[in-house]
């Protein structure tokens, strides 16, 4: 039997733990090292760096390489990352200067063909609208200027430079997956019809892409972790079927669960066919066995040809924003935010010279507070702009200029707000996968182009999984409690939309939340989603039910909009509204 490829992912985002590459390396047995840097709020944050004149790729990578790039090199350790950004090649020359202060010589090779800005023209002339998925809007030259374009590419260009042998691959936008299915390709030898096996390595990736958030991390039962402060990076050991085992180091901190591997399946996803650039994934046939202490199996994954198109993200330049903060203590909370709005907006001279105003009014006081701090209501009032001489200083003086004017008890929370922030619009569109080419530059400076082609699966088929759960309900007495009483979630963005994952542990509990948790219960518990479209999908292998609520972060994380503008925070409040649970699933989940 061919040995499983244990491949330890270091990075969930642009700023993870800097230590995690030297904690992996340093732990124990791994083949591959890889970390996922780039989401898509990522890239406009890079695109600002490179116009401020800094580097457009992850430097927190440089540093975690400065740790442990010798002994990568010493033991064979593969390096497959996306930190390459706006700038792949600039990362790539970043490392060889690198590895010779470390008098070692890796064989670096990067990937180009995401970034379609220079492309633009060709494409629409190709027939190309940009239209935008969310919205409908096709992208012309009345829409907001597009900061980055970057095209999702897929794995084959990783696989390539590894067969050739490098040592390390520089990713620019990749899918997160396939810095997981790049290296089983080329270990198992896999084509691009091997798609059942594509999309193992897809799930496997899908699970290890955000950290350690696949052991411990952020998990909704962390009361059960032992060490849940500092938790290991999770490694996916890949086998030939397609096959995975989830685990991390022994002894490092937090855990490998069936649950803490299901949180991640269902953390931003939306319909059950996952859609990547390789191949479509059915997140409903995974199955999901617990081998032995911090070791979950994924096995029965299935998949089918990938669609015609391949997802594109731009940012668009945004509005600049600023927010003031009027802290509205005691009684008559929102007659005194009524008054703090008139006054805003007759010290400005109205409304209408901005693109956009907004005043929100946050409920934080509390009904008999014994402190004077959890008595005080918030309003923010946000002033948005494409000219950013319209905010500023004058912002900050209006307010400033009620501060003896206006309602009583007024003050204000973060007063030195005075320069505004500009925005980005997230702008996600679709490509036809033959109008992208994917280039591979070699350790040699040579280069190898993997064109785009039509695909098969033009309509993609929902495959029928096994549904082997009861769909019988528990009856009995119910009891008032929070959701996550025995329930867990995970939320998070696709673009403008929200995602949020609920899972049972048990055939009973997946019953009543299948049962029960419909749009209608959702939405009871929920009601901010009412006037939304919500797409419910129920996965029984997993005993999950997810929901995607379209257009709940309007413009986007960038676009700046909401408190939790990557809905992080949307999963835990849904766990904590109160519903009717049976108390025989409260016993359950006791014993």
């Amino acid at each position: 039997m061919t040995a499983p490829l244990r491949i330890g992912n270091v990075s969930g985002f642009y700023g993870d733990r800097l230590s995690a590459a030297r904690e992996m390396v340093e732990g124990g047995d791994i083949d591959v090292l890889t970390g996922d840097y780039l989401a898509e709020l990522t890239m406009y944050i890079l695109w600002k760096s490179k116009t401020a004149g800094r580097p457009g790729y992850a430097s927190t990578f440089l540093t975690q390489m400065k740790e442990v790039l010798g002994t990568c090199v010493e033991r064979g350790i593969k390096i497959v990352v996306n930190a390459g950004g706006l700038d792949p090649k600039g990362l790539a020359d970043a490392l060889r200067d690198l590895a010779a202060e470390k008098n070692v010589s890796p064989a670096i090779a990067y990937l180009t063909g995401d970034d379609l800005i220079p492309r633009m023209d060709e494409l629409r002339a190709a027939g190309v609208d940009f239209r935008n998925i969310d919205t409908g809007e096709v992208h012309d030259e009345s829409s907001p200027t597009p900061a980055t374009a970057n095209a999702y590419l897929g794995a084959r260009g990783i696989a390539h430079a590894l067969s050739g042998g490098a040592d390390i691959v520089v990713c620019p936008r990749v899918t997160d997956a396939s810095l997981v299915v790049g290296p089983a390709m080329w270990k198992f030898g896999w084509d691009m019809e091997d798609y059942d096996c594509l999309a193992g390595a897809v799930a496997a990736g899908h699970v290890i892409e955000c950290g350690a958030q696949a052991t411990g991390g952020n998990y909704a039962f962390f009361e059960e972790i032992e060490n849940p402060i500092r938790p290991g990076f999770p490694i996916a050991e890949m086998h030939a079927d397609g096959s995975s085992v989830i685990t991390k180091h022994e002894g490092t901190g937090g855990m490998v669960s069936v649950g803490t591997v299901t949180a991640q399946l269902v953390y931003e996803v939306g319909e059950r066919n996952y859609l990547n650039t390789d191949v479509i994934l059915d997140l409903g046939s995974i199955e999901l066995t617990q081998e032995g202490p911090d070791r979950v199996r994924m096995s029965g994954v299935r998949g089918q040809a990938p669609p015609p198109t391949v997802k594109v993200t731009m940012n668009c330049v945004g509005t600049y924003n600023q927010s003031m903060t009027f802290a509205i203590p005691g009684d008559d909370v929102e007659a005194k935010a009524a008054v703090a709005q008139a006054g805003m907006l007759e010290a400005l001279g109205g409304a209408e010279q901005f693109d956009s105003v907004d005043f929100r009014l946050v409920r934080s006081d509390q009904l008999g507070a014994a402190v004077n701090e959890l008595s005080v209501a918030k309003l923010v009032a946000t002033f948005s702009s494409y000219d950013k001489d319209k905010l500023g200083r004058r912002i900050f003086d209006a307010a400033m200029s009620l501060a003896l004017s206006s309602y009583p008890g007024i003050y204000f929370q973060d007063e030195k707000q005075q320069r505004p922030t500009q925005t980005g619009l997230a702008w996600p569109c679709l490509v036809p996968q033959e109008l992208v080419t994917e280039r591979v530059v070699m350790p040699d400076g040579t280069t190898v182009d993997f064109p785009g082609s039509e695909k098969k699966a033009a309509e993609p088929a929902l495959l029928d999984a096994d549904a082997p759960r009861t769909t019988e309900s528990v009856e009995g007495s119910t009891q008032t409690v929070s959701l996550g009483k025995v329930f867990g979630a995970r939320s998070g963005d696709k673009g403008a939309h929200a995602n949020v994952g609920i899972w049972g542990r048990s055939d009973d509990e997946y019953a009543w939340l299948r049962e029960h948790l419909t749009v209608e219960g959702l939405l009871a518990i929920f009601p901010e989603a009412s006037g939304h479209e919500i797409l419910r999908v129920e996965l029984p292998n997993l005993r999950a039910v997810n929901f995607l609520i379209r257009g709940l972060l309007g413009g986007g994380a960038a676009s700046g909009g909401r408190f939790d503008p990557q809905a992080k925070g949307l999963a835990e409040f849904i766990r904590s509204r109160k519903v009717e649970l049976p108390v025989a699933l409260l016993e359950e989940k006791n014993r």
